[in-house]
């Protein structure tokens, strides 16, 4: 009997291993973009820690309720937390493969036996009852690895949905920023052109005693009055810019139109942010569209290992106890006991072609993730470095816009001293306002596009971060 077990078992040893479908040549897959290819430096020794509420430091309180407001109203990210919870419940499902299942089941079925049947008298031609009380237990052995590469996947794929969720945070968060931003250049702007009305009101005011003198005609009279009615259209057109941008806020943030019409957002007052001195992988590497394009890379290819799997043969234990009888009332006897145990053994022989197409599959959809994932960190980097380049351009705008600015206030005031005085003409008066309207405007336009620039910034590294070696010193407060 010995041999004849040994051979026997080498028998069933090549059945086992001839029942392994091979997946045949492979081809190499595509490469992740190493940082140092993009031109990112090595992360730092202590990477920068992050500040997941980064609007904060803009230190307006305004802003952030508008903010928390958008993040916990906002129908986007709710549905992001349900896609979240739906990947939860795909890890439980991939995590429950790995354990055994039990189950437990009762049937009783009241039947006539046929006469002419397997079933002797008295049961032939009578009719009674069939019962089955049954407890069984099922474990798939992942011998070769498949349910804890399915698990993986399942896991990459959560930690992927969880970083989409942060991703959509930050992106609600800049929108939110930006309008807020957006909303306070459009108010200075009104300030300055409510200052160009009284300011030329006051010019007119002057006109008229010229006249009154003899001094001035009333062609300069009408020419005083014309300038009226052009800055009262540009403070309705402010006006209108004004509510729309409130509307684009209180959408946003979930609100109805009306509840934003008193909103005031004061320009001056938002500080400027530090900023990093050099772009390193410890900023971009917490990027939440980065993090969830890299755990789709690892979930794709844990996906690739569960379709190599699939080649090799699936072990299935089973085993049952239980009672089957012919009557109920003999059910729970000791006689109709029946258990079993034993192995199931799935053998792929002849489904290759189907399970090579599958792993090509998969290995296309994981090139696809590496070169999604390469093309999100070009598209980072390239924002990155744009928004450091504007940032860097505007410092120096600002300061030549307020030295230009002093000159016109200067020229302004010395022309109108100069007409009062009876020493120039109201052309010159009206040729010193228009460069120092344009001064005004630019200067409110320059200081929002320096903010605005920040919160690109922002978003391109995928928040805020507190202070360390890699901050450089605060953005110049140009006027």
């Amino acid at each position: 009997m010995k041999p004849f077990a040994l051979r026997a078992a080498a028998l069933a040893a090549a059945i086992f291993l001839a029942g392994c479908a091979t997946p045949g040549p492979s081809k190499p897959p595509v490469k992740l973009l190493e940082p140092a290819a993009v031109g990112l430096q090595a992360d730092a020794a202590t990477p920068l820690p992050v500040a997941p509420d980064w609007w904060r430091a803009f230190n307006d309180a305004q802003l952030d309720a508008l903010v928390e407001r958008a993040l916990a109203e906002q129908p986007n990210l709710q549905a992001a937390q349900a896609r979240i919870a739906r990947a939860a419940a795909a890890n439980e499902a991939a995590g429950a493969a790995l354990l055994p299942s039990a189950q437990a089941s009762f049937d009783a079925t009241r039947q006539r036996f046929t006469e002419h049947g397997i079933y002797p008298p008295p049961l032939a031609g009578s009719v009674r009852t069939t019962a089955t009380l049954q407890a069984g237990l099922q474990w798939d052995l992942d011998f070769f690895g498949r349910h804890r590469a399915e698990l993986a996947a399942a896991l990459g794929a959560g930690r992927a949905a969880q970083a989409d969720a942060a991703a959509a945070r930050v992106l609600l968060a800049s929108q939110v920023t930006r309008a807020y931003v957006g909303l306070a250049r459009l108010q200075a702007q009104r300030e300055v052109a409510t200052q160009t009305l009284a300011q030329r009101q006051s010019l007119l005011e002057l006109v008229r005693q010229r006249v009154s003198n003899g001094l001035d005609t009333n062609v300069e009279l009408r020419q005083s009055e014309g300038g009226l009615p052009e800055a009262r259209l540009q403070i309705e057109q402010l006006d209108e810019q004004i509510a729309l941008a409130r509307n684009q806020l209180a959408a946003l943030t979930a609100q109805p139109p009306q509840a934003l019409q008193g909103l005031n957002a004061p320009l001056a007052a938002l500080q400027p942010l530090q900023q990093p001195a050099v772009l390193g992988a410890d900023l971009l590497g917490r990027r939440p569209d980065i993090v969830a394009a890299r755990e789709r890379v690892e979930a794709a290819t844990q996906d690739v290992q569960v379709a190599r799997t699939l080649f090799y043969p699936n072990v299935n234990l089973t085993a049952f106890i239980g009672f089957n009888a012919i009557g109920l009332d003999r059910l729970v006897e000791a006689g109709s006991r029946q258990y079993g145990v034993g192995p199931a053994i799935t053998l792929p022989i002849f489904d290759t072609g189907r399970l090579r197409a599958n792993l090509h599959g998969r290995q296309a959809e994981l090139d696809a993730a590496v070169l999604s994932y390469n093309n999100a960190l070009l598209e980072a980097v390239r924002e990155a470095a744009d928004a450091l380049a504007t940032l860097q351009s505007l410092q120096a705008q600002r300061r030549e816009q307020a030295a230009a600015q002093d000159s016109a206030e200067a020229a302004y005031r010395l022309a109108v001293q100069r007409y009062g005085a009876g020493l120039s003409s109201q052309l010159t008066v009206l040729s010193a306002e228009g460069p120092l309207l344009t001064q005004r405007r630019l200067a409110a336009e320059l200081q929002s596009r320096s903010l605005e620039a920040q919160v690109a910034l922002l978003r391109a590294l995928g928040g805020g971060w507190q202070g360390g070696e890699g901050a450089a010193q605060p953005v110049a407060a140009a006027r």
